[in-house]
């Protein structure tokens, strides 16, 4: 699907002569997605999760995610957002801690500890276990591009937000 998608950008791109925004990506994608309904009826589901920023749009709407549903159907998100099982556990924790100008650093630790809430609360999704040698897997996407983490700092940043879980439980508290 990924590799599709990819060719439909890059026609669209090469037709038009023009980059196409990111808005315009996500409405091709929902498309893609309704083509392929009766795949999904079947239990083959695709629910991307597609993020970005789009230097075309104004500012406070450059950059975001796009969730959507199997049946195609799309719900634009800007700031942060989390999908799937745990997900309302993990936006508590990302309403908590999201703040404009986070750094990279502060992003990923936002992130692991929403995974962490969603994995307590939530008994299908799997959470950061620094304890068992069990890290997600994180990337980091920016105006730059597209950035996985090594292992090793995944691991790092793991044992830093369970040793902040250790001395307050309940979670870090939101900073100005």
């Amino acid at each position: 699907m990924t590799k599709l998608y990819q060719g439909e950008l890059a026609h669209s791109e090469k037709m038009e002569g023009i980059p196409m925004t990111l808005s315009a990506r996500a409405a091709r994608l929902a498309a893609m997605i309704r083509q392929h309904l009766g795949q999904a009826v079947r239990g083959l589901a695709v629910a991307p999760l597609p993020a970005g920023n789009d230097p075309t749009a104004p500012t406070a709407d450059a950059a975001g995610s796009s969730p959507y549903d199997a049946a195609g159907g799309l719900y634009e998100k800007t700031g942060f957002h989390a999908e799937g099982p745990g997900s309302s556990y993990a936006q508590g924790a990302l309403k908590e801690l999201h703040r404009p100008g986070l750094s990279r650093r502060g992003v990923v630790l936002a992130a692991l500890h929403a995974l962490w809430d969603a994995a307590d609360d939530d008994s299908a999704t799997g959470g950061p276990g620094p304890g068992r040698g069990i890290q997600p897997v994180v990337t980091v996407v920016t105006e730059a591009g597209f950035e996985r983490h090594t292992e090793a700092d995944t691991a790092e940043l793991s044992r830093t937000m369970a040793e902040q879980r250790r001395n307050r439980p309940d979670g870090p508290v939101a900073t100005a």
